[in-house]
């Protein structure tokens, strides 16, 4: 098993599960206990085990963790032979820490709060809690984010701009189903650049649902991130989004006061169009409009977006696909607050993209204000409105659940 980056996935034999401390602690010494609890936890949640235990496993041993004085026993797979630990879910990853004493922290993590804040109030040191959060990005984030829901089929690609000690790369951001579920790092945004980032979720994709082919995707008008996913998925339809076109037109119509507004709401209008043929009509008038009403840089702008009206209407062939970038943009708000706020990227590129990977699990998976998760229902974080499904309550837990196996299938 490799990532699309060419290095075994760290993590990807462990099996976590979401058992109590004191179910743990009274079963981790005896076998039959232990026993009866994997074979239940596999009766329940046979996902988050690796798919040849269905031809049974023996207990192979027992270890003790120094760092927190408890006991992990490894299983062993009989078909494969392949060895697995396994870990109770109120334990992080590498026995680093118990989840009560780091879930407060790293959902302050996931709003940006400086290291040196959380020092100042959890204790420890800088990079304890630098470290803690950077190794979530060890984990697929497609595995580990889609674990009872079907990949989606229409999904949204941009590049994040940022800085890594002052140099610009770009985060190659997937996000589908309201989740973020790639961000690789790319040195420059060419399309060999951006078809090595965006192949690493390609490849996690690959990973969970052998032979995936996403649909649609909507992108901006750069040519290279079209190229990018044409060379990887050659039958996937990109489609431009109509929210750029209408972007440019406001930051160079925004003088113009009242006459603005009647620009946005014919824009808006000949968008909300119903069908393909009335779409195109409705840019048609736009235009003529336009060249009545408009001169310089703005009607440049406007007939811009008229003259790309096939593109746009490509939309309304596939039932589904995204028009605009709006679902992207929510989640590329968010990770763009977070890193200004972190004074942006520094050290290895291998280490700060694993970094973008961590905010992508801690976004995907931090919960909800009180106010939003009851006006969805009850629903407690995208992941999890996503999968209609959590494994644990407490919102930490059902990321160490998700990402068992770190997130890999196969």
């Amino acid at each position: 098993m490799i990532t699309s980056r060419g290095k075994n996935p760290r993590g990807s034999s462990t099996i976590c599960l979401p058992i109590r401390k004191e179910v743990y602690d009274s079963i981790v010494e005896d076998p039959e206990k232990f026993r009866a609890a994997v074979d239940q936890a596999f009766s329940d949640m046979p996902e988050l085990f690796p798919k040849a235990f269905v031809q049974g496993y023996i207990l192979k041993d027992s270890r003790l963790s120094r760092k927190l004085r408890m006991h992990l026993r490894r299983v062993e797979c009989k078909a494969t032979q392949a060895a697995f630990t396994i870990r109770p879910s109120f334990v992080m990853p590498y026995m680093t820490a118990l989840t009560d004493e780091v879930r407060k922290a790293l959902y302050l993590r996931s709003f940006g709060v400086p290291f040196h804040a959380l020092v100042e109030v959890f204790g420890r040191d800088a990079m304890y809690w630098y470290r803690l959060e950077v190794s979530l990005g060890r984990n697929s984030l497609v595995g580990t984010t889609l674990r009872q829901a079907d990949l989606p089929v229409n999904l949204s690609a941009d590049e994040h701009h940022q800085t890594l000690d002052g140099d610009k790369v770009y985060v190659a951001t997937t996000v589908g189903g309201g989740c973020c579920i790639g961000a690789a790092m790319s040195k420059t945004a060419d399309e060999v650049g951006l078809e090595e980032a965006y192949r690493v979720f390609a490849g996690e994709a690959e990973n969970v649902e052998a032979g995936y082919k996403p649909q649609t995707v909507n992108a901006d008008g750069w040519a290279a991130t079209h190229a990018a996913w044409r060379a990887m998925f050659p039958l996937v339809v990109v489609l431009r989004c109509f929210l750029h076109g209408w972007l440019k037109i406001r930051d160079r119509g925004k003088h113009l006061k009242e006459m603005f507004k009647t620009i946005g709401d014919k824009v808006w209008h000949a968008y909300r169009a119903e069908d393909k043929r009335t779409f195109r009509q409705r840019l048609r008038r736009l235009r003529e409009w336009a060249r009545g009403n408009l001169k310089g840089v703005v009607l440049e702008q406007v007939e811009k977006l008229c003259s790309r009206g096939q593109e746009y209407a490509e939309a309304y062939d596939h039932e589904g696909g995204h028009r605009t970038s709006n679902m992207l943009d929510r989640v590329m708000r968010e990770m763009n607050r977070y890193f200004e706020d972190g004074q942006h990227l520094h050290g290895a590129m291998a280490s700060a993209e694993q970094h973008c990977r961590a905010w992508a699990l801690l976004y995907n998976f931090g919960p909800w204000a009180a106010a939003t998760a009851k006006a969805k229902h009850g629903l407690m974080c995208p992941a999890e409105r996503l999968n209609q499904h959590r494994y644990h309550d407490d919102w930490l837990e059902n990321l160490l659940i998700s990402a068992s196996l770190a997130g890999f299938r196969r």
